[in-house]
């Protein structure tokens, strides 16, 4: 497997961390077998945001599974992008539609989704799901699905 193509810029080099939201640290790969589906799924346990009216810390696992096209997101370079989070501002229900977002435009993945499972606060805890698939495609009929479907396990 030939990774020069890559051009990675992240992973193998000392790790500078962005100070707010910073979706331009991501980063691909060649999918090296686009040939058949098959699922890829990211745990962030250590996902923090701020509140945008309080600006209280909001703490959260992230989990984001999908299933790649031609390419795929290199994991350091999503964890700098999670952690550019810590200090924006923004709803739980919108750190989640932009993450899948980024990642939609990213990679043009077959089929993602995007769950937050977000710590109470006061009380409540919060766990927005978004998901997409590829247009004109069976993606986007299991994205429907999986959407009028969806129970948190």
């Amino acid at each position: 497997m030939n990774r020069k193509e890559d051009n990675l810029q992240q992973l193998g080099h000392k790790t500078e961390y962005a100070t707010d939201y910073a979706p331009e640290v991501l980063e691909t790969f060649q999918n090296q077998h686009p040939e058949h589906d098959y699922w890829v799924q990211f745990n962030c346990p250590e996902f923090t945001s701020l509140c945008p009216i309080t600006g209280q810390p909001d703490f959260a696992e992230i989990k984001i599974l999908y299933i790649p096209d031609q390419r795929m997101v290199e994991s350091k370079s999503l964890k700098l992008y999670l952690f550019s989070f810590r200090n924006h501002g923004d709803f739980h229900e919108d750190c989640v539609n932009i993450i899948l977002k980024d990642l939609v435009k990213l990679m043009d993945p077959r089929y993602i989704e995007v769950v937050g499972l977000f710590v109470p606060r006061g009380g409540i805890s919060i766990h927005p799901y978004a998901n997409y698939g590829r247009p004109g495609t069976k993606y986007e009929e299991m994205a429907e699905y999986r959407l009028q479907n969806y129970k948190l396990d």
